[in-house]
């Protein structure tokens, strides 16, 4: 009798789920992986810097394919006064630099080149955190279906109210917010933002936004108002100088007008010799 009873129990409750569960319906999220790269500093910042790898890496096969080019024209223009032999070797040197470039290309841009192992150890940690975060959101939030929209799932469609981009970015900033901190100061303020609800981390960010705004504006009117004393000054200073310099070559010159009369007088003009 118990066991029906408790049989009983137990078919109810799952009864019970299988109808709050469909009163509720299947909720379905999504995120914007390329959104979340793009707004993580860190990924920005070595993309750059791989970006300028890239950069390189092609102006050095646009110069081994220059190279290769002029070698194939010279051989073009010396063909008739080249023997078999020397036709030979010249074309068996074309093919080696053809080679070398060629598996130059491979070994940076191929399959498994220097450019795909690059870029997947760059996006794999945040790929990771990610992965971790969207976890985490799915089971507090109540998730069944969380896709990718930049993956190649086909999305005809997609609400904005179901992108939890923003909420897998603010976790990414908070645990940034974390490592960073220096003192237990800021650990514990850190700690009070992440306890924030979204909307009042919004509403403390943009307070935030607004506060380093005038700081930006105070700063610019500062460097402003030095500019204008420094440009003042200068001028000044230009004054100054030429003034000095005046006073230092007007008094050169009455040295000199003095030292001439000195020597004039001490130095009278001789006569004419006739005795008178």
């Amino acid at each position: 009798m118990k066991t029906k009873k408790l049989l009983f129990v137990a078919l109810a409750v799952f009864c019970f789920t299988l109808v709050a569960k469909a009163q509720r319906g299947v909720r379905i999220g999504y995120i914007d992986m390329e959104y979340i790269l793009e707004s993580v500093p860190e990924y920005t910042e070595a993309s750059t810097q791989l970006e300028g790898k890239v950069q390189r890496w092609k102006q050095d096969i646009d110069k081994k394919q220059k190279e290769i080019d002029q070698m194939k024209l010279n051989l073009s223009n010396e063909r008739v006064l080249l023997t078999k032999e020397l036709i030979e070797e010249r074309e068996e040197e074309i093919k080696l630099k053809e080679d070398e470039m060629l598996q130059y290309q491979q070994d940076r841009f191929g399959p498994n080149g220097d450019l795909m192992i690059q870029r997947r150890q760059l996006v794999q940690p945040i790929q990771d955190q990610v992965f971790n975060i969207v976890q985490e959101i799915a089971e507090n939030k109540k998730y069944d279906f969380i896709f990718d929209k930049s993956a190649d799932v086909v999305m005809l469609f997609a609400a904005k109210r179901n992108d939890i981009s923003d909420l897998v970015l603010r976790s990414i900033n908070r645990a940034a917010r974390r490592t960073q901190a220096t003192s237990r100061k800021e650990e514990k303020e850190i700690e009070m933002r992440n306890e924030l609800s979204e909307g009042q981390e919004g509403a403390v960010t943009e307070r935030e936004e607004a506060v380093a705004a005038k700081k930006q504006e105070r700063e610019l009117i500062m460097e402003e108002r030095k500019r204008v004393r420094d440009s003042i000054r200068a001028v000044k200073k230009a004054e100054f100088e030429a003034k000095r310099q005046r006073l230092i070559e007007e008094r050169q010159r009455r040295k000199d007008s003095i030292a001439n009369a000195r020597a004039n007088k001490n130095n009278p003009p001789s006569g004419n010799g006739d005795g008178n």
